[in-house]
């Protein structure tokens, strides 16, 4: 593995532009692009859209993309499933944002949860020369998922720790107050929307010290006022239409990735 820790300062790589030729995306629905669906009814999402900027600017050869990605995978499932496939296929670049959906989970310790995540990373380190690691976004004024607000910023904390002890860039989501914004989200308010994931690319090029067209945190444009009337009709809807089967599947120990399988296991051209 090429030693690219002299390329990290303060979470950001510091490489060359358009240096960085493969890359390979672990991870589950956020990684996968859930929200973010294209014409064709597959999931485009940031990852995605970074693989694009990432080709845009490869300043010579071949680019090549893989997403290994599958909602609902959990930390445990990522590393059984992702990880092994991500270093078989050693691209230069590992993007690894894993965890979500432990901390989702009712008594779930997020101590533990970080242990075993970095166990992972150390493993991607090995063969990788770039991983990019994902802290947890800030859900104050996020619906249900505000009450776990505690649990992701301990998380949060010891993702940016990891990523200091192995010499990992940091796409800081925490940080991102654009993405606080409600039209960030999609409907069911557990996922981004295409211009939250649009906005997540961008940072994480930025990261990646790549220029970027626009600035992932500029303002959304004025929003008209919604009554109290119609904000109460969209709680009623989201809650029938979202968070009821949501927790349904839940207690039936069922997955919305199950029978998934990742959308662009190879690396491949774009």
């Amino acid at each position: 593995m090429a030693d690219d820790s002299k390329n990290i300062s303060n979470g950001t790589w510091s490489g060359t532009p358009g240096a960085i030729g493969s890359y390979a995306a672990v991870g589950d629905s956020f990684t996968e692009g859930v929200g973010d669906p294209g014409p064709d009814g597959v999931y485009i999402g940031w990852a995605d859209r970074l693989a694009v900027l990432l080709s845009d600017q490869r300043s010579e050869g071949e680019f090549r993309y893989a997403n290994l990605a599958v909602r609902g995978r959990l930390l445990d499932q990522i590393v059984e499933e992702q990880v092994p496939r991500a270093r078989e296929l050693a691209p230069e670049l590992v993007t690894f944002c894993a965890g979500g959906n432990d901390i989702l989970r009712p008594g779930s310790d997020p101590d533990a949860v970080a242990e075993r995540y970095e166990a992972a990373v150390a493993d991607l380190r090995r063969t990788v020369g770039t991983v990019l690691l994902c802290t947890g976004f800030d859900t104050r004024d996020v619906p249900v998922l505000k009450h776990l607000r505690g649990k992701i910023a301990t998380y949060t904390a010891h993702v940016r720790a990891i990523a200091d002890r192995h010499d990992c860039p940091v796409l800081d989501l925490w940080s991102l107050k654009s993405v606080q914004d409600r039209r960030a989200w999609s409907d069911d308010r557990l996922h981004l929307s295409a211009d939250g994931h649009t906005r997540v690319a961008l940072r994480a090029a930025q990261v990646l010290g790549l220029r970027v067209p626009a600035d992932p945190d500029q303002p959304w444009p004025p929003e008209t006022e919604r009554s109290a009337a119609e904000a109460r009709r969209d709680n009623i809807h989201w809650a029938r239409e979202h968070l009821v089967p949501w927790i349904g599947r839940r207690l039936r120990g069922e997955s919305s990735g199950d029978h998934v399988e990742p959308k662009r296991p190879d690396l491949l051209p774009l």
